[in-house]
């Protein structure tokens, strides 16, 4: 899409401006490093999008939509540490290159990066946005716990997944619209259902993630195949899985989850369960659903139809991700 490689442009750009050249090398290299692998930057594009959505003056935004990135890539460390995940976009993580302390404070380095990118605003636009930042990030904070919590639990329902991937994926999508369009002007209801539409296609994405994780090319997903079922992650194919397996399927899944293993006999066997189930196929069918959420808000912005398209097009180029 045009409209998204210009933006990535724009990004792209903004954070070679913002490289970092200070000491010591050892802390800053490894914040480089995750920020030049930077992904699709999709996030701080969410920023500018929403910007552009209300008229917005670009320059002003780009600053908050760098906070975006270095934030998101600060969780992403973290996580990787938490999951002792190996593969990052196709790439060693940075614990694997440099070891689990310079992880947490290279990701720490980059959150308190992160907020000065706002001192330039103006104060009471500085204080509304750092609220919303703040908030989501303490938001990511409980979202990643319940994850955790959920590997030892037996009895994680269907809401209670939902409501932590909306803090751990959701919210930030959310709030990355809301101050592109809080600084562009937007009033607090079309801020809102902006942020409602983010939040339901990070729903769906994240869902997709999920789905993803087990049948999706492992080679294009740049992740470690199956890394959900080795970590014992009660994801939505789990849940489906179980809500429709046999008291014999529902035996063996909890034999394989009691267990933390990257054994390829539990791989296998987890796998063939969520097929029986159609519990893959359920989950295609739950990623629709929310993306139609997201639409129904995204009508309600009160714009023409004609700056709502690049809105329509981003959320169908992130559901439509290679399987």
């Amino acid at each position: 899409m045009q409209f998204l490689d210009e933006y990535q442009e724009i990004v792209a750009k903004a954070v070679d401006k913002y490289t970092f050249k200070d000491k010591p090398t050892e802390l800053y290299d490894p914040m480089n490093y995750i920020i030049s692998h930077g992904g699709k930057r999709l996030r701080p594009i969410m920023v500018l999008m929403a910007n552009d959505m209300f008229g917005g003056d670009l320059q002003k935004a780009i600053k908050p939509a760098l906070a975006i990135e270095f934030f998101h890539n600060f969780t992403l460390i973290h996580d990787d540490i938490m999951d002792e995940a190996p593969l990052r976009r196709n790439q060693p993580t940075i614990h694997t290159l440099h070891g689990i302390n310079t992880g947490i404070l290279s990701g720490d380095a980059l959150l308190l990066k992160a907020y000065k990118f706002f001192e330039d605003l103006e104060p009471d636009l500085f204080k509304a946005c750092i609220r919303v930042f703040t908030h989501t990030g303490l938001l990511l904070c409980e979202g990643q716990q319940y994850d955790i919590n959920f590997e030892t639990e037996n009895d994680v329902s269907f809401d209670d997944y939902i409501r932590m991937i909306t803090y751990k994926t959701g919210v930030l999508s959310a709030s990355s619209f809301e101050i592109g369009a809080v600084i562009a002007g937007a009033n607090f209801t079309d801020a809102k259902h902006l942020f409602n539409f983010g939040k339901n296609v990070g729903i769906a994405f994240q869902i997709m993630d999920d789905y993803l994780d087990v049948f999706g090319n492992q080679e294009q997903f740049g992740k470690k195949h199956a890394g959900d079922i080795f970590e014992n992650k009660k994801t939505v194919l789990y849940l489906l899985a179980k809500e429709n397996a046999t008291e014999e399927e529902r035996k063996e899944l909890d034999y394989w989850y009691s267990k933390k293993t990257d054994n390829v006999d539990k791989i296998y066997s987890v796998e063939k369960i969520f097929r029986r189930t159609k519990a893959d196929e359920k989950t295609l069918l739950l990623i629709q659903k929310y993306n139609e959420i997201a639409q129904d808000y995204l009508k309600k912005i009160n714009v023409p139809d004609e700056k709502k398209k690049p809105f329509i097009e981003l959320a169908n180029y992130l559901l439509r991700r290679e399987s």
